[in-house]
Formats: structure tokens, sequence, C-alpha cells
């Protein structure tokens, strides 16, 4: 079975050919238009998609050696995201597939972030707990199958990822946040300064982050020197450490409620490498699973792959096409 994946949540034109579970190609045109703006501006992202679009999936056909007639189904992301980049890249899905004449599924994104593993380590068994964190979602499920999640806590506010890029914009360390805080913490001290970590010690399995934002922004505004070298290093680690330290916090609280001792983290924020070596310190009893780095971030591979299992399953899900921005995975 050979399935196109097309995704257009946010920022990202990606296209990927999977068959039979291997992934022959996998393609990423990033919009960095959004750069100048220091975040995503989502009309300019929905213009971005449909000028890449159809180069993007001809250049992946192109790589897995296809013609698009080889094709058995497509698979493009319905939600979460921003409406008009969703709504560009189902458009072009439903459009080219009834071309074919082939099945055309719409995928969530989230559950696509979790199956990304499956990528990586095809041998990974059921349960297992997954740390999803990313621009827009900080949450852990529990995942017993294919469509079996039960939702263990998430975010009161702001997520990880959006966490990093408003702390990279106060910092002016430029965007995506999470590369450039991450880069710019290397050398730095991660003790320097005691930023908050909400809920930290709370029975709770939940996040908050918009405290730490603010807590940021306060501690530059009240310095009285310029945050330049060694300075600007030891905020952006310690800023680091309080984001990595209360997520991990929270994954060891659920592996000790769940007794579950396998776990993966998903999303953009799992590529960060503090957070994979504190996990490797806080986690010591635990199996730990990431993706590879290039499926960390939002990713059309991890679409394929999903939309190939949901039709070996024959499983309902993927047979709505409509867009769902706040689409989530619990409903």
């Amino acid at each position: 079975m050979t399935i196109l994946g097309i995704e257009t949540s946010c920022d990202e034109t990606a296209a990927a050919v999977c068959r039979n579970g291997t992934i022959l190609s996998s393609l990423i045109s990033s919009q960095e238009i959004h750069s100048k703006y220091g975040g995503v501006v989502p009309e300019i992202a929905s213009r971005e998609h449909d000028k890449l679009l159809t180069w993007t999936v001809q250049q992946a056909l192109e790589q897995a050696d296809l013609q698009k007639e080889d094709l058995d189904a497509a698979a493009v992301t319905r939600g979460p995201g921003l409406m008009g980049a969703l709504l560009t890249g189902v458009s072009f899905a439903r459009g080219f597939a009834q071309g074919l004449g082939i099945p055309c599924l719409g995928i969530n994104h989230i559950e696509a972030h979790i199956y990304a593993n499956f990528i990586t380590y095809p041998e990974l068994k059921y349960p297992f707990l997954c740390l999803l964190v990313s621009g827009g979602h900080t949450q852990i499920w529990e995942v017993r199958g294919l469509g079996k999640y039960d939702l263990l806590g998430e975010t009161r506010d702001d997520a990880a990822g959006e966490a990093f890029d408003k702390g990279a914009r106060i910092l002016g360390l430029g965007y995506p946040g999470g590369p450039a805080i991450e880069k710019k913490a290397r050398g730095g001290n991660p003790n320097a300064v005691q930023f908050p970590q909400a809920f930290l010690r709370s029975d709770t399995i939940e996040f908050s982050f918009s405290g730490l934002k603010t807590a940021l922004l306060y501690h530059v505004k009240g310095m009285d020197r310029k945050m330049t070298g060694k300075v600007l290093a030891d905020i952006a680690a310690s800023y680091q450490e309080a984001i990595t330290g209360v997520l991990l916090s929270k994954l060891k609280q659920s592996v000790d409620r769940t007794g579950i001792k396998t776990a993966v983290v998903a999303g953009g924020v799992a590529a960060n490498t503090r957070l994979r070596a504190r996990a490797r310190e806080m986690l010591r009893n635990c199996d730990i699973v990431y993706p590879e780095t290039r499926l960390c971030t939002d990713n059309a591979a991890m679409i394929a792959f999903l939309g190939e299992k949901h039709l070996l399953e024959k499983s309902k899900e993927g047979t709505d096409l409509s867009v769902v921005p706040n689409l989530r995975l619990d409903r």
C-alpha cells in the first residue's frame, strides 16, 4: 500500500510517501518569511502553502521514484492547526485524490505526532505514555492502542513550544524560539536564575507557562546591564531548565501513577537536547523513546504513516475530512 501524506497545519508545507510502513520520501518546505515577524502570520501561511504544495508533492513523488498513479490513497492533516492553512491542505488533497480516484483520509495532527515514534521504533509496544510537547500542545497521554487514548494532563494556558517562542522573542533571539534558546543556552548556567515552575510540587498532572514568561519579561526589564555574552547564556539556560524540568517531573509523576515504564516524547520540543539529557537523569527506570529529529517537528511522514495504519485496520478514523482547528484526540 502506497500513501501520500500532506501536512499544512501551521507554517511547514510538507509531503511524504509511505509504502507498507516504510517512508520512501519526506520533504518539508519551511516558510522562512515568518522569521521577520517573530511568529507565524496565519494569512501569509495559507498563501505560502498554496504556492508550495504542488512543487512539494511532486518532489516527494520524484524522491520516492513513483508516479502519482502509483498511489493507493492520500492522507492530510485536518486539525488541529490554523484554519486557513488546514483548508489549503485539505482542499488540495481532496482534489488530488479525486482526480486519481483514490481515497483521501483526514488525519489528527496530535495522533500523528504520537505515531511518529513507530516510524523510528517499529517494535514499540502498548501501553505507553506520551509526553506531547509542541508549539500548540503540552499534554501527557496514556496510549493503549490505535484510537485508545486517555488524557492524563495538559497545560492550563500556553504550550511549552509557545513559551520557548515567546521567551526567545523577549531575549531577542529570533524565531523559532526552541532551537534559538537551546543554542544560546549552551555554556550557560541553568541555575543562574530561579524561574518559577508551576505545579512542580502539586499532585495534579497539569502545566502552566504563562507565569514563567511573565517572570522572564520582568527579569529582563529589571536588569541594569545589557544581555550579552555569558549573562544572556545564563538566562537562556535557566529559562530552558525551568521548562524541561516541569515537563519531565510531570512525566515521572505519570509513570509512578500508572506503573507504565515506557514513555515516548513527541512534538517539536522532543528535539531539545537538554530535555533528552535530563530525561535520562530523571527517569532512569523508564524506557524513553524519541522520534528521529526530522520527525519531531511538523512533517508529512507521520501523516502518511498514520493514514496507512487507519486504512489497514479499517478504522472509522480518517473518514472525516472536515477541518477542525481545535481538534482534540479525546473527543
